[in-house]
């Protein structure tokens, strides 16, 4: 009953989530295609029997690439269909696995649309990143007896007491979930909360930690690290969000007064390419544009291009992770802490608590509240640059330390495929 007023909701609510997808389309035009397959509509034959894999967007695809390769080289047999819900998502998926995957969007939670994508899709199992707990999309799966696998598994405390106010609901999802493969023991507890069951949990760890930097990526990075011979300090702001930007570039103001250093700003989404551009503009800050390869000493480096994350951090001296200094719950850290370089992270980094605590208290990441905090803490990185390697070192040590999920997960999703 809860289930059914949540699908009428939605239908009441369509006509707003298309205006969104249509009006997000006057920054970016590619939320504006495609919109049949957000209903479940798809051209063309699609291969059934597949393993689907469900990741939400950039970060989430990124958190997989490990486990995608993995499925990939050890069933080679078996057709993989990566799911996204953003056109940045859906470059970052074709870029990397290009047609060695299928890929589509995953429908809208509509009953019907998800009903049309399960009978176009025909899939083995559904295996999804995270914590994209949609309640048609899970409780139909179980209805067409298809396996469902959270993997990567984490719930806050704060999404717990959201999931709360709809118990029935709730209890109606983990009772379709097959499996939960969770970042720890006290992330299972919460979905028991909601009425997991115990022999449907298990603590694997988080595969983010299962990051390789590839020779390419290695090589990309020592190609751009020639460029930047003139800067005595490189830092980048990655992830970086509205509201968070100004607080980059006011840092960065504070810091260039005392330093030849430079500032790669890479925002979170696509669409905020132009107005960080207009920003840097309006405050008469010089700046070149990564996509136009115009870098001639200027002091920021715009990063108006999407996958260079890794690269950039192979450059860098350090890395502030963005969604921090504002509340989203901040962005995986361990992508730069893999290069060996030290973290600096805003107060908020809820989504990560299984993460940023473990570097804090080695001195991996430092945390900070302000961009005069931030500003601060990059100029002692770049007077001591021996206790920033020493810091970035104690960073590599904290990924490395945790290793290990990617083989026990890969593990339980060859387990619905049999």
């Amino acid at each position: 009953m809860v289930r059914a007023a949540y699908s009428l909701v939605l239908y009441l609510l369509s006509p707003i989530i298309f205006f969104h997808l249509w009006s997000r389309g006057l920054k970016n035009k590619s939320y504006r295609g495609r919109l049949a397959e957000r209903l479940g509509f798809y051209r063309g034959q699609l291969k059934p029997d597949s393993l689907v894999l469900h990741c939400a967007s950039v970060g989430e695809i990124m958190a997989a690439r490990p486990l995608i390769n993995r499925v990939l080289s050890e069933t080679p047999n078996q057709t993989l269909t990566i799911t996204c819900n953003t056109p940045s998502g859906s470059e970052q998926i074709d870029k990397l696995f290009g047609d060695s995957v299928q890929h589509i969007y995953l429908p809208l939670d509509f009953p019907g649309s998800v009903a049309r994508f399960l009978e176009k899709l025909k899939p083995k199992a559904l295996v999804i990143l995270e914590t994209e707990l949609w309640p048609n999309l899970i409780v139909k799966s179980k209805q067409y007896q298809l396996p469902v696998l959270i993997v990567n598994g984490r719930l806050s405390a704060k999404s717990l007491s959201k999931y709360q106010l709809f118990s029935s609901l709730s209890k109606e999802l983990m009772g379709s979930i097959s499996m939960v493969a969770g970042h720890s023991e006290e992330d299972l507890s919460r979905f028991k909360q909601l009425g997991l069951d115990d022999a449907k949990a298990s603590a694997t760890g988080s595969i983010k930690f299962d990051i390789r930097i590839t020779d390419q990526a290695r090589k990309n990075a020592e190609k751009l690290k020639a460029q930047l011979a003139s800067y005595d300090f490189v830092w980048v702001a990655g992830s970086t969000h509205p509201k968070e930007h100004e607080q980059v570039l006011e840092a960065h103001s504070l810091l260039s007064k005392n330093s030849n250093s430079l500032l790669i700003i890479a925002p979170r989404h696509m669409e905020q390419f132009k107005p960080v551009a207009e920003l840097l503009s309006g405050s008469k800050i010089a700046f070149a544009e990564r996509s136009k390869n115009n870098l001639n000493g200027q002091p920021v480096l715009l990063a108006d291009s999407m996958g260079e994350l890794m690269t950039f951090f192979g450059v860098a001296n350090c890395a502030f992770i963005g969604g921090s200094l504002i509340d989203r719950g901040g962005h995986n850290p361990l992508e730069a802490a893999a290069w060996s370089i030290p973290v600096i992270t805003g107060p908020s980094y809820y989504n990560f608590a299984q993460i940023y605590p473990q570097l804090i208290a080695k001195k991996g990441c430092i945390e900070v509240a302000s961009a005069k905090a931030l500003s601060e803490q990059l100029q002692a990185f770049a007077s001591e640059p021996e206790q920033a390697l020493r810091q970035g070192q104690s960073a590599l040590e904290i990924v490395t330390k945790n290793q290990g999920a990617l083989d026990k997960t890969f593990n339980l999703v060859l387990k619905f495929l049999s």
